[in-house]
Formats: structure tokens, C-alpha cells, sequence
């Protein structure tokens, strides 16, 4: 079929189709282009214009194919003329037919006693491309006495362009007997629904719900509702998306002048838990939901003892640290507004506010410490537990054996252990955990019972390091454990270096270093890697256990170093450290060398010095006097204790000449002795060995019964008392080196003469002076 198109008296050719100018998508078609003049004319497409190849079909006109159409889009022709005309072209719409209308549903509601409000939607389907609108086709029919409608009709039709939705007014009487029906139209064609009597596809609108009024397990709703209605659906949450419906149950209607308003109860609620509500009512067909109104329960007493540990105890006895988990929301049953703890053996009660969740109490063993939780309404069940050291009767309690810890996947481990064999049949387990260094504060348990040999600990942090402790509890008290360390569900590399401190004490040097921070450790440490650079040569490495803050380095050679460190996960080794300089200074060797030349020489002389009797003798005599103060005691030598043992008289004969002759026995005399007192004597490094002039022995006697006994006697004190004079002392010193290096007795006048004393000799009255062995030379 031909198209044909007016082209104006200015229009250098005309364009038609071979079809309507609107197309469903998918069509084929030709345009065609009929010039006025004779020249070479050409065919274009789209904007900008693109160029298409034609085909003619006479000697004035050309065509193009075109093929399977999938948008809207223009040709135009342009021709040559003289003189010169404007081209010519035209539109093509592509689009699709209507779809029929889907899910027609109208909503019924009342106004008032005479008249109801109807609104019907439907789904109109896909989208054609082109202008289209719908109609609501409503037909009432006659109502055939009270049992019906007749067959004849009345159909209006309401419009409604590019919507899906129309609504119409009608008496309640007549409500039964309409019937709806929804056309859909575009230029393409048209299609339209099956008729629906309007009591089949109504539903009444949605309920209005007030707000509830709430017990704590119980609350109640008002519903106000457009049409009465025997079906109502009450729904109700506490947490998103997840919606339970209630048995229906009216407790109470009270007619008002909006409609009928009933109260509902909804029951089988927790305590203190906010719950959202929905409701909805039906004819043939369900109302959409309610808007949703909410409300909180009442609290009631905490419904759960809590779940309490007692770790262990101080280091020092002293204290011991508590922990409780804060219950759920529905153990809870309300604002927990804080906890109470009781320790048995001194009936101390602590109050602690509900944001904590331990508590410091007193350290005493082997008592009950029981724990509270408080609410508005009252306490939970007592907690109680054991404090550490309870001692299990009548056998040993094991810790748990061969515990492993082995990862479980994302952020989680399994923690594994072999039951003791000495285990009590009542004992359970609890498994504790926390970041490495951080028990306070991150400490958390799980209980497991007895027939548990393993347990699965989620929620990790990655890049943290965990350490716990498998218990064996009985009575609530720890009775046994086993710990673990270097737990991490994820390791790289330390992401910093330890900063390191270096002392230096002659060829060593103590290394110090300080705990990298837990976010730069990226998991478990494992060792801390020295390193010590002497010159341009590295030092082999050194590997240090993760706990030690400090390390010795000995032997240094002296030199110039560079030290450095790293930390060391199961993830690899971390960066190095900021490198720290020291010396190892050579040792002084001065000294010594000056101390042999300067000791060397004078002990040669002094080798040479000894040799001389005089020089010895003068040596001798100087180091007499410097320890005056500590003279031999003569009462412990062998002669004072001879002298005490024997009986009778004892003559002593001092002879100083070689004459041999003896002297008859006397009487014995008393000899008076003289004592002098002379001047202070110069200083030991002033004084020259002199003849003493003076005498040694105050006042003594001395009884013998005869010479020989006289003569054993002087010779049993040869240490002490000299039978020559000081003329011969330089002699005596040749001949005998052991004993003293002069005579007891000074060269004196009255010891040319031999002497006689008398009585009994002790010598506790001899009193020596050696004072006098040294005179002045003037």
C-alpha cells in the first residue's frame, strides 16, 4: 500500500512508505523518494545525516529496504535543482501493542451509609514505546429483586492516559451487582480484560491500628476499620524483616462514628522488648498492611544467673579479679541498672554500676563469691563461684591434656584437650582467651561439660596475637589447667622495628629494646633478630626469644659498630630498625709498663741491699718500730711457760767476755733498775740503729736452786733475753739468721758484771720500751 505525502511547491522531491508510518518494532519495510527535477538524487538517514545506498526504481524515484526496525528514525531525500530546492523527509515510530492489564484489584471502601468509594489498579505490562492509555470500563447492571442483578447494563468508561489506576463512585445497594473491565490502547491497536464482578476483586482498605498498650508480655491494639470485616491479620516483630502473626483475638469492640474500633491482644511476648505491629482485613481479597505502630514491653526480674569466672588470683594473694558476661536482652528482661557481688568469708558486699562487668574484690581462698544482676524489678538468680585453691578430695585433679590449637577457618581456631584421666565425674571445662598481654580487658571464657574434648572460638581479629587456658572446674572452681599461647588467625610481616638502647662497659654491650605497639606487630612476634655491622664487615646475626627486652654481646674486639634490630612473625620478618653507633675502645697498657720500669729497678737494688748485714739489720730495726703497737705477748712463749712450771730459785749469768769462770751461790739480790725517760725519737725515716743506753726490764726477780738450772733457763729464752752484748750482735747475726737481730739487753755498764736475781721471775713485770733503740746521733 502507498503513502503518500504532500510536499510543498518549494520541496525538491516527495517520500513515502510502504507502510503506515508508525511500525511495531521487528517490522520491514522501503521508503521510497520521488525527485522533481532531473538530477542525481540521493537518500539519507538519522541525524546527522548518513548516506544509504539505494536501489531505483524508475527514472525519478529510488528506494531503500529497510529491515527489522528496533527504534524510532528518519530519511530524507536531497536533489540538485536549478533552481534550488529544499529536501524532503519523514518520521518513523517504532513501538509495541498493549499488553493486556495484569492483577485488576479494587479497594471497597465505605463513606458513610449510602455511597462507597471504589479504587481499582492493574499492571499495564511492558512499556510500548509509543503513546498509549488505559480505560475502566464499569458496568452496573439492574438488581433483579433480592436475589440479583439482570442482564441489562450501563458501561461508562473512565480514561486514564499513561496511568494504571482509576477509581468511581457508587451507592452501597448497587455495589454488588458492578462489574469492571480495563482496555488498553496505543495507535498501534488495543486489548482489554476479562469483566470482573467488583465483590470478586475488592478488598476492603487497610486497618488504621492505634497505639498499644503494653503489659509485659501482652499488649493491646485498637483497630479502626473502613468495612466490617470477620477476617483480621495481626503481625508483630522485634527484629527487621522477620514478621509473626498472631491467633486472632478481640477483646473488646466500641462502635464510633468513624466505623467499628476493635482492640486486639497480642500475646506471647518477652519482657522488655520493643515490637513493631501490622495489621491487615479481607472481603474476598486481603487489605494491604497497616502502617506499622510500635511499642515497648515491661520489664520483669532478670530470668538468668549470670555466667561468672575467677580466672586466678594475684601474683601477690592479695586481690583476685571477678568477670561476669552481661546477659542478653532476654535473660535480662529489662535495663540492667547494676550488680552486686558477696564474698562468703567476710560478707562484703560490692556494688559495681551495670557498665562494668568485673571487679577487684579481697583475696581469700577457697571461699563462695556470689554475683547479682538488678533490674527495676528485681535480682536474677545468685551466681555463685569458688575462689582459686579449692583442693579436690580424695585424689589429684590433672589439668587437661595434649591441648592443640589448629585454625577453623576466617577469624576462628579449635581449640582441642584430652581428658585427665583423674578428672572428678562432676567436673566440666571452661576454655578462656584474650589478646596477648591484655587479660583485663579483653578476657572471655565459654563453659563446656564434661564430655567436651574441643570447642570453636570465632570472632578473632586478624593480625592480633591470643594466648588462654583450658581449665578443669569442679564446684565452679578451677582445679586444674593447661595454657596456650601464639594464637593468630592471620600474620605478615611487623610493620615497624624495635627501638633499641645501647651501653657499652669496656668489650661489651648491653642491648635494650622496647615492646613494639600491638597494631604494628601483625600477629604473634616469634623472635627479635640483632644485627652487628664492625667496619665494613656484618657479624653473623643474633636470634633472641620474643619475651626478652634485653641481650649481652661479649668479646668485642675494639672497633667502631653499627647495630640494628628486627621483629620476626610466622608472616616473615619486619623492616630494620634505626641503626645505633658505638666504640670498643682499646685498653690502656701505659700503666703496666710504667709500673715495671719504675718497680723493676728498686727491686734490684733492694735484692742487692739485703745481702748487707748492716743495711739488713737497719731494715730489721725500721720495721721493728713501725709495729710497735703489735709486739709478740713474751708470757705465750715456751721460756714464760717454763718459768711458770718450775720451783724454787734461778740464778741468771750473763757472762761478756770469753772467761768461763762461775760464781758461787748467793743469796739472791733484788736489783733496782733504773728507768729513763728520754725524748720522743725521730721518725722512723730519720732514725739510725743506735746502742740504747738505757735498760729493757723494769723490775724483775728470780729465785734458782742452781747455775745449771740457771743456764737451761737462758738458754730457753735465747729469743728474748741475749747472752752477749751488743759488740758481738753483728757476729751473732752471721751465725744464726732465725734469731732476733740484736740482743735483748743494751750495751749498758750494769751488764758487764754478772748478775743474780732473785725470787720468781714472771713476766707479766716486764714492761719493753722500744723507744730506746733509737738515739739521736748528737
Amino acid at each position: 500500500m502507498r503513502s503518500a505525502v504532500s510536499v510543498g511547491s518549494m520541496k525538491s522531491c516527495s517520500i513515502w512508505l510502504s507502510s503506515k508510518p508508525v511500525v511495531q518494532i521487528g517490522s520491514s519495510f522501503q521508503v521510497y523518494c520521488t525527485f522533481k527535477c532531473r538530477c542525481t538524487g540521493a537518500m539519507y538517514s538519522d541525524h546527522p545525516r548518513k548516506l544509504q545506498r539505494h536501489q531505483e526504481f524508475n527514472s525519478t524515484t529510488v528506494f531503500v529496504n529497510v529491515t527489522n526496525i528496533t527504534k524510532n528514525i528518519t530519511y530524507s531525500c536531497d536533489c540538485k535543482c536549478a533552481p534550488e530546492l529544499d529536501p524532503c523527509g519523514l518520521d518513523i515510530s517504532a513501538g509495541y501493542l498493549p499488553e493486556l492489564p495484569q492483577n485488576l484489584s479494587c479497594i471497597y471502601e465505605v463513606k458513610g451509609n449510602q455511597s462507597v468509594v471504589v479504587f481499582c489498579t492493574w499492571s499495564p505490562g511492558r512499556d510500548t514505546f509509543l503513546w498509549s492509555h488505559s480505560v475502566l470500563w464499569v458496568t452496573k447492571n439492574h438488581i433483579d429483586g433480592p436475589t440479583g442483578c439482570n442482564g441489562s447494563s450501563k458501561e461508562a468508561g473512565l480514561s486514564s492516559a499513561g496511568l494504571s489506576s482509576a477509581g468511581f463512585t457508587a451507592s452501597s445497594s448497587d455495589a454488588e451487582c458492578i462489574s469492571v473491565q480495563v482496555e488498553a490502547r496505543n495507535i498501534l491497536g488495543s486489548v482489554k480484560t476479562p469483566t470482573y464482578q467488583l465483590w470478586d476483586i475488592a478488598s476492603p482498605s487497610s486497618p488504621v491500628l492505634g497505639s498499644p498498650r503494653c503489659s509485659s508480655r501482652r499488649c493491646i491494639i485498637g483497630m479502626n476499620q473502613s468495612v466490617w470485616t470477620q477476617h483480621v491479620e495481626i503481625q508483630f516483630t522485634a527484629e527487621p524483616h522477620i514478621w509473626t502473626s498472631s491467633p486472632d483475638q478481640v477483646v473488646q469492640t466500641d462502635p464510633v462514628q468513624t466505623g467499628p474500633v476493635q482492640y486486639w491482644s497480642v500475646s506471647s511476648l518477652e519482657p522488655f522488648t520493643f515490637y513493631q505491629f501490622r495489621a491487615r482485613s479481607r472481603l474476598r481479597l486481603w487489605s494491604r498492611w497497616s502502617a506499622n505502630v510500635s511499642s515497648r514491653t515491661q520489664e520483669e526480674a532478670p530470668a538468668k544467673e549470670l555466667d561468672v569466672w575467677v580466672p586466678e588470683a594475684a601474683s601477690d594473694f592479695k586481690s583476685l579479679r571477678v568477670y561476669w558476661k552481661p546477659l542478653s536482652v532476654s535473660s535480662a528482661r529489662g535495663r540492667i541498672l547494676g550488680y552486686t557481688l558477696r564474698v562468703s568469708e567476710s560478707n562484703f558486699i560490692y556494688n559495681v554500676s551495670a557498665d562494668v562487668s568485673n571487679r577487684t574484690v579481697t583475696f581469700c581462698e577457697d571461699c563462695e563469691v556470689t554475683v547479682w544482676a538488678i533490674n527495676s524489678k528485681g535480682k536474677s538468680p545468685p551466681a555463685t563461684i569458688t575462689t582459686p585453691h579449692r583442693k579436690v578430695k580424695p585424689q589429684e585433679v590433672l589439668p587437661p591434656q595434649d591441648v592443640h590449637v589448629t585454625g577453623a577457618g576466617d577469624h576462628s581456631v579449635c581449640i582441642s584437650w584430652r581428658r585427665p584421666d583423674s578428672s572428678p565425674l562432676l567436673a566440666a571445662y571452661v576454655v578462656e582467651w584474650y589478646r596477648e598481654g591484655n587479660k583485663m580487658e579483653d578476657l572471655q571464657w565459654v563453659r563446656l561439660g564434661r564430655d567436651d574434648n574441643h570447642t570453636v572460638v570465632t570472632g578473632l581479629k586478624p593480625f592480633e596475637c591470643y594466648e588462654g587456658a583450658v581449665h578443669v572446674v569442679y564446684n565452679q572452681s578451677s582445679v586444674g589447667s593447661s595454657r596456650f599461647l601464639g594464637v593468630s588467625t592471620g600474620s605478615s610481616a611487623p610493620s615497624a622495628a624495635p627501638s633499641v638502647q645501647e651501653t657499652v662497659e669496656g668489650n661489651q654491650v648491653t642491648v635494650t629494646w622496647t615492646e613494639l605497639p600491638r597494631g604494628e606487630r601483625r600477629g604473634c612476634l616469634t623472635i627479635y633478630t640483632i644485627y652487628l655491622e664492625m667496619s665494613s664487615s656484618q657479624l653473623p646475626p643474633v636470634s633472641v626469644p620474643a619475651a626478652q627486652r634485653k641481650y649481652i654481646i661479649r668479646n668485642l674486639s675494639p672497633a667502631r659498630y653499627s647495630l640494628w634490630m628486627t621483629a620476626s612473625t610466622a608472616g616473615g620478618e619486619g623492616r630494620a630498625g634505626q641503626k645505633v653507633n658505638f666504640s670498643i675502645q682499646h685498653e690502656a697498657r701505659l700503666f703496666p709498663l710504667v709500673l715495671c720500669a719504675v718497680v723493676g729497678p728498686v727491686l734490684m737494688v733492694l735484692v742487692c741491699l739485703y745481702h748487707s748485714s748492716a743495711v739488713k739489720q737497719r731494715f730489721r730495726v725500721f720495721f721493728q718500730c713501725l709495729v710497735l703497737d703489735v709486739v709478740p705477748d713474751p708470757a705465750n712463749s715456751k721460756w714464760a711457760k717454763d718459768s711458770l712450771q718450775g720451783k724454787g730459785k734461778m740464778n741468771l749469768q750473763l757472762q761478756l767476755s770469753n772467761s768461763s769462770g762461775t760464781e758461787e751461790e748467793e743469796e739472791p739480790d733484788l736489783v733496782d733498775v733504773e728507768e729513763l725517760l728520754l725524748p720522743p725519737p725521730p721518725s722512723c725515716t730519720e732514725t739510725e740503729l743506735l746502742h740504747p743506753q738505757t735498760n729493757y726490764i723494769k723490775s724483775f726477780s728470780h729465785d734458782s736452786d742452781s747455775s745449771a738450772h740457771t743456764q737451761t733457763s737462758l738458754d730457753s729464752t735465747v729469743d728474748y733475753i741475749s747472752s752477749h752484748g751488743p759488740g758481738h750482735m753483728e757476729e751473732e747475726e752471721e751465725e744464726e739468721e732465725d734469731q732476733e737481730p740484736f740482743g735483748f739487753f743494751p750495751s749498758h755498764n750494769l751488764l758487764t758484771e754478772p748478775m743474780e736475781f732473785g725470787g720468781k721471775l714472771t713476766l707479766n713485770a716486764v714492761r719493753i720500751d722500744c723507744s730506746d733503740f733509737l738515739l739521736s746521733e748528737a
